[in-house]
């Protein structure tokens, strides 16, 4: 297999089974039951491992790559299933901090063309079992799986999990999910499993309400990670990694309580060597020093809220970099824009991505001095020629403005 193989394989399955909704064809598909086929074709390789399942609005991607590190630091071979990629495919099933095997990947995607017509799967069922069967095949000794959207109907909750875990519940694709927290929270809830521990990351009482009378109804039980008070610190900086490293706590806790060996040092030195273990970034990164380049994948009004607020506490002018897609709810994301700053609205390469000009009436009425790029590439090459090193740059708004950003500037090390 060659790299032009590979790629074409790639350009072939996101055209094949779009990652969101293309030309009226919809891509996502709530419900279990055809994942729940897909994974019996293939031998359902879900009950051959064992897994800890990590919801949640915000976190679960920092959270999970977290309790990755901790798990390998305690010597355990530990699979990792994240979405959505920043800059390859690969990126969403690690063993040990590894992209998942190229070769792999488009072997599977051959196996594609095999499945029943009955079954169809959408894109995201696809990568579902197909991080399974290489967590599978690669034999390790503990799988974390992330959900991919809401919980109760992901296809990821087809797996019974050693124990699950939600970081919090925030407003996020509304369209699907519910209107209210306490709709998302209902949906979200949908991991907890008979018997199985559930760890909560959240403050709010009426979320926190909705998981606990699940965790009763199906007898689960309910560990409030909120209640942690610690000094431990992780290499993820952002100042919301706080609330993600009580859940990891949390959730360790519920591992050593099944006899799963997993020493104090591992558990503080995972913390600590999170980029070094899984490879993870986007959160938070500090792209550079000179000037201060800092990126981060917040893209919902919660997340947003947490890295403006870290960006405030910073006492230079700002270069802001900012991009959306055509799904989310940006008007509240206008009244919130980092002080002391000007910027840089970009549209992300994706199919989906939204041209600032379609919002341009939003940024007049925010009175803010900006400028509008096609791409993301350009804003930044033109904030790094405005900005001096007393100065700061930032990329955000969406995972996609960030992935196109490390894309074209960060060194890919096979």
């Amino acid at each position: 297999m060659t790299n032009e193989q590979y790629q074409e394989a790639i350009d072939w399955l996101f055209v094949q089974m779009p990652n969101y909704q293309i030309d009226g064809q919809k891509a996502y598909k709530p419900g279990l039951d055809n994942i729940t086929k897909l994974c019996a074709f293939f031998g359902n390789p879900q009950d051959k491992i064992k897994c800890i399942h990590i919801g949640g609005t915000n976190g679960k991607g920092s959270s999970s790559n977290m309790l990755a590190s901790v798990l390998q630091e305690a010597g355990y071979k530990t699979g990792l299933y994240n979405s959505p990629h920043l800059i390859d495919f690969t990126e969403r099933i690690k063993v040990n901090g590894r992209n998942c095997n190229k070769e792999f990947v488009f072997d599977f995607i051959q196996k594609l063309k095999t499945i029943p017509e009955y079954i169809r799967p959408s894109f995201f069922e696809f990568t579902t079992i197909m991080a399974f069967e290489y967590f599978y095949q690669q034999q390790v000794d503990f799988a974390i799986i992330e959900v991919g959207l809401g919980g109760r109907l992901d296809s990821t909750n087809i797996i019974k999990p050693l124990i699950s875990a939600i970081t919090n519940v925030q407003l996020d694709h509304q369209n699907i999910l519910g209107d209210t927290i306490e709709e998302i929270a209902t949906e979200k809830a949908g991991i907890i499993k008979s018997n199985i521990p559930i760890v909560s990351g959240d403050e709010n009482e009426a979320v926190k309400n909705i998981l606990q009378e699940k965790a009763t109804e199906e007898n689960a039980p309910f560990v409030d990670a909120t209640l942690i008070n610690t000094d431990l610190e992780s290499d993820l900086k952002g100042n919301y990694q706080k609330k993600n490293i009580r859940v990891v706590m949390a959730a360790v806790e519920e591992l050593r309580k099944q006899e799963i060996e997993i020493a104090d040092g591992a558990l503080e030195k995972g913390l600590l060597h999170v980029h070094q273990n899984t490879g993870f970034i986007g959160r938070w990164f500090e792209f550079s020093q000179h000037p201060l380049t800092i990126c981060d994948t917040g893209h919902n009004q919660a997340g947003l809220e947490y890295v403006f607020s870290q960006l405030n506490s910073i006492e230079r002018h700002k270069h802001v970099i900012l991009g959306f897609v055509n799904d989310k709810k940006i008007d509240d994301v206008m009244k919130m824009l980092p002080e002391n700053s000007e910027f840089y609205f970009a549209k992300p390469s994706v199919h989906r991505g939204r041209h600032p000009e379609d919002y341009e009436n939003m940024l007049q009425e925010a009175k803010i001095f900006y400028k509008i790029f096609d791409s993301v590439q350009e804003a930044y090459l033109a904030a790094k020629e405005q900005c001096t090193n007393e100065e700061m740059i930032f990329i955000g708004g969406s995972n996609f403005v960030v992935g196109d950003f490390l894309e074209k500037n960060l060194e890919i090390k096979e």
